[in-house]
């Protein structure tokens, strides 16, 4: 069972693409607050958190064609709403 991701088991959880756009935007707030201090502790920070915003771009823009692969494929997902997963087994 997923904890966090929308599944048959989990129909409350949401799509991988919604808590990847979340999470970006979380770290993306993180940088504006600390875009103005020039120690050089918040400046490596600043450039680590940049860095994981390309990562979580790149992971946002994986899940994002994935779903469209899938919807392309067979139709809009059906798990959360107790029909069968679009591949794999239940």
């Amino acid at each position: 069972m997923t904890r966090f991701l929308k599944s048959e088991a989990n129909p409350g959880g949401r799509k991988l693409e919604d808590i990847l756009m979340e999470l970006r935007s979380d770290v993306l707030l993180r940088c504006t607050k600390i875009a103005d201090d020039h120690r050089p502790e918040a400046l490596k920070v600043l450039a680590n958190n940049m860095k994981v915003l390309e990562h979580l771009t790149a992971a946002l823009e994986l899940a994002q064609d994935s779903t469209n692969v899938l919807d392309r494929a067979f139709g809009p997902s059906e798990a959360g709403d107790g029909g069968q997963p679009r591949i794999g087994v239940a």
